[in-house]
């Protein structure tokens, strides 16, 4: 359905197709005519569906068509984390850019009064990460007792990071009558608890299988020594000539050491998670947009920010500790209808989390092989070390050992 049959205003309308969209997607075409018409929905989309858009344009159409004057927030977008607030508030500034609206994104990491005088000059939409708006509603620089619609964005998220209690102080500030949305990828109990407290006869609109992933990402297991995985994943960097790779690590300090070892091989990587400034995650993030990186190195909180339509692999260098988690990941590829292809990279050591990975989706994921790879030799003796798979080895990648790598990264 192309979106001048939604019901959008011609000055909307225009932002749109100066993106170049004409045709919306499944979630768009099923969510904007029922946002339209005020209902609460509850809808079931994997990342690069078109999601922000579909509750966006929608109530940016609504706010503009109420001539009444308002000071403050008529529409709340809560986000898990600050790049992905950005990311939402980037897309209310260009569908609205015809409008004489205001958006304003907050999000912690960052100095609160240059926030705090936007609140004063008045705003109308406001996204925000639940703990820089608490901290607002704290100091009394924002009032939310004009909020018309509720949005939860990425809510398994917000909820998997232990933002419940915080969502619903939120929620208690606002008015009771108001319109909801939420959106999900999966849905978990607390999902399914949020929604029955929060949202009052639903419309549900499900563009996906319920915890499952986009059927045009291709999943692939390559079992592996953990020891072995740096040099695999460099391998298949090399190899298979990818222009750019999403890594996902569970841990901050891993993020860091894969991103060292793997520059140093001559893949320009860099580490993306929680402990890193806001500036710094921007930087890192933009430079992986740019074509700067070809190595992203990523916890799972750090990465939900992350959007690249053209991000064609996805690699799971550990298994992520919550199976959900594992649908989120891979989420990142194969965005807005492009195929893409998802790797995880599993020791014997995670067999059991792959099963439950498995038992989630319903299916058995594909094992593969890397052509030509030969891991390092190792001593076989009995006071053999595990060797560390984050670690630097300068001949993990070698030509006389099978890696005949090309060290010139080309854009």
């Amino acid at each position: 359905m192309t979106f001048d049959k939604l019901g959008l205003n011609k000055e909307i309308l225009e932002a749109v197709k100066s993106k170049g969209y004409k045709t919306a997607t499944a979630i768009q075409s099923g969510s904007i005519p029922v946002i339209l018409e005020g209902r609460d929905v509850l809808g079931g989309a994997q990342t690069g569906t078109g999601k922000t858009a579909a509750f966006a344009l929608p109530i940016l159409n609504n706010l503009n068509n109420d001539t009444g004057k308002y000071k403050n927030p008529r529409a709340l977008v809560l986000t898990p984390t600050r790049e992905l607030a950005a990311q939402v508030g980037e897309s209310f500034t260009h569908y609205g850019k015809n409008l004489t609206l205001r958006s304003t994104t907050v999000f912690g990491g960052v100095k609160i009064n240059p926030q705090i005088a936007t609140f004063k000059n008045g705003t109308d939409i406001l996204v925000a990460t639940p703990g820089r708006l608490l901290d607002h509603i704290n100091q009394g620089t924002v009032k939310l007792n004009q909020i018309q619609v509720l949005v939860l964005d990425e809510a398994d998220r917000m909820l998997d990071m232990g933002f419940i209690r915080d969502i619903k102080k939120i929620i208690s500030k606002l008015p009771k009558e108001r319109q909801n949305l939420l959106f999900s990828a999966t849905y978990g109990k607390e999902i399914r608890g949020l929604a029955e407290d929060l949202l009052k006869n639903p419309v549900s609109i499900e563009v996906t299988k319920r915890n499952s992933a986009a059927e045009n990402v291709k999943q692939l297991v390559y079992n592996v020594e953990k020891g072995q995985k740096r040099a695999l994943l460099q391998h298949l960097i090399e190899q298979e000539s990818w222009y750019q790779v999403l890594v996902f690590v569970r841990t901050k300090h891993g993020a860091n050491r894969l991103a060292k070892a793997l520059g140093k091989e001559g893949v320009p990587s860099a580490a993306i998670h929680g402990d890193k400034s806001q500036g710094a995650r921007t930087r890192a993030l933009n430079d992986f947009k740019k074509g700067d990186l070809q190595a992203l190195i990523a916890t799972d909180v750090a990465a939900r920010g992350i959007h690249l339509d053209n991000l064609s692999h996805v690699v799971n260098f550990e298994l992520p500790q919550v199976a959900e988690d594992y649908v989120h990941r891979i989420g990142r590829t194969g965005r807005a209808g492009k195929s893409g292809t998802a790797i995880s990279l599993v020791s014997h050591e995670e067999n059991s989390q792959l099963k439950k990975i498995e038992k989630m989706l319903k299916r058995n994921i594909e094992n593969a092989v890397a052509k030509g790879f030969k891991p390092p030799k190792t001593d076989k003796s009995k006071n053999q070390k595990v060797p560390d798979p984050f670690k630097y080895n300068p001949k993990a990648g070698n030509k006389k050992n099978g890696g005949n790598f090309n060290r010139k990264y080309k854009k």
